[in-house]
């Protein structure tokens, strides 16, 4: 770095993506320093390994791998991993696009082992032709985060727009993954990210976030990130548990991450209320609820705020926060200008 080749395998985990998968791809394979894409058809039922490989240039640089058992994101991400030789990965979703120039962007300094660009987050009944889309010219700023900063930086607040770190895609080392074992917790369907980043972190990675934007995202009220399972967030507070067990972390590291283990697993708890109580009535729910007081204030702070939220959108007083606009940006100091 700065780059004089083609060293980057852009990976695309990909399932049920046909009417998307076209664009993500064509703009990783505009990308001159993109030497593989790797979609990974994750067991499919529409034709979207078909559509993938139509997206070709012929440049002899896209693969696609195709699995009959569906097996979740990380399982994919791994699959191409391991199936690629490009000294540094770039995630790209499969109904995403990287704007013109990102990897000249990242790739031009050398002292990070991750480094991430701004993501400009746009709602899908908006979004037209993603190709022509220039994202507004922002000063880098860039800055390195660390442990404490990035998980900090993943605890989410109601009626707040979503902006975790845990989003960013950053591009990765394989060196780095592979001197430290890294890899896709593939227990993981949801937060797989937040969990690679953090582990990457906790072992010392230079993970280097920059504010200009290179990376498009698709706010999709559908979208498989925002369907997942309740367990999946018992999952996901479970691996904050296990990230405790690292030794090295000092304990002011430790105590924001208890943080974010509670963060998610109250929203699991009540998640798991609600299911209770759909599936076996309020009795059930309220004997789930009162097992324990971890699980009643939670429960009951939960229910009393989505109540409240309620009675704010029934009367027409919803924050402007809730509103989520057209364009914004995920990482805090450009939301502000772009949306003037």
């Amino acid at each position: 770095m700065p780059m004089t080749a083609s060293q980057v395998c852009v990976i695309i985990a990909a399932r049920n993506a046909a009417g998307t998968i076209p664009a993500a791809i064509a703009s990783a394979l505009r990308e001159p320093e993109v030497a593989e894409v790797v979609v990974v058809d994750d067991a499919s039922t529409d034709d979207t390994g078909h559509v993938a490989r139509a997206a070709d240039d012929g440049s002899g640089r896209l693969s696609v791998m195709r699995l009959d058992v569906n097996r979740g994101p990380s399982f994919a991400r791994n699959a191409a991993i391991a199936g690629s030789r490009s000294p540094f990965l770039s995630i790209l979703d499969a109904d995403d696009f990287f704007l013109e120039g990102r990897f000249r962007t990242l790739f031009a300094s050398a002292d990070w082992d991750f480094a991430a660009d701004n993501i400009m987050l746009i709602r899908d009944d908006t979004a037209t032709d993603v190709s022509k889309i220039v994202a507004p010219s922002f000063s880098a700023d860039p800055e390195f985060l660390d442990f404490e900063r990035f998980i900090e930086g993943n605890i989410s607040r109601r009626r707040v727009q979503r902006g975790e770190l845990g989003f960013l895609k950053p591009v990765i080392s394989r060196a780095f993954l592979d001197r430290h074992g890294l890899r896709y917790d593939e227990n993981l369907r949801l937060g797989e990210d937040y969990e690679l980043y953090a582990r990457a972190v906790a072992c010392g990675a230079r993970f280097k976030v920059i504010r200009s934007c290179g990376y498009g995202a698709i706010v999709r009220a559908d979208s498989l990130s925002g369907r997942h399972k309740t367990q999946d967030l018992k999952r996901l507070a479970d691996a904050d548990l296990a990230l405790l067990e690292i030794e090295s972390l000092p304990e002011g590291s430790k105590a924001v991450l208890r943080r974010h283990e509670r963060h998610v697993r109250d929203k699991y708890r009540l998640r798991n209320f609600l299911d209770v109580k759909a599936e076996r009535g309020m009795a059930s729910a309220a004997a789930y609820a009162l097992a324990s007081q971890s699980n009643l204030f939670p429960i009951v702070w939960g229910v009393a705020a989505d109540k409240l939220d309620a009675l704010f959108r029934h009367a027409g007083l919803s924050s402007k926060q809730q509103q989520v606009p057209p364009l914004r940006f995920l990482m805090a100091g450009t939301s502000a200008v772009a949306e003037k």
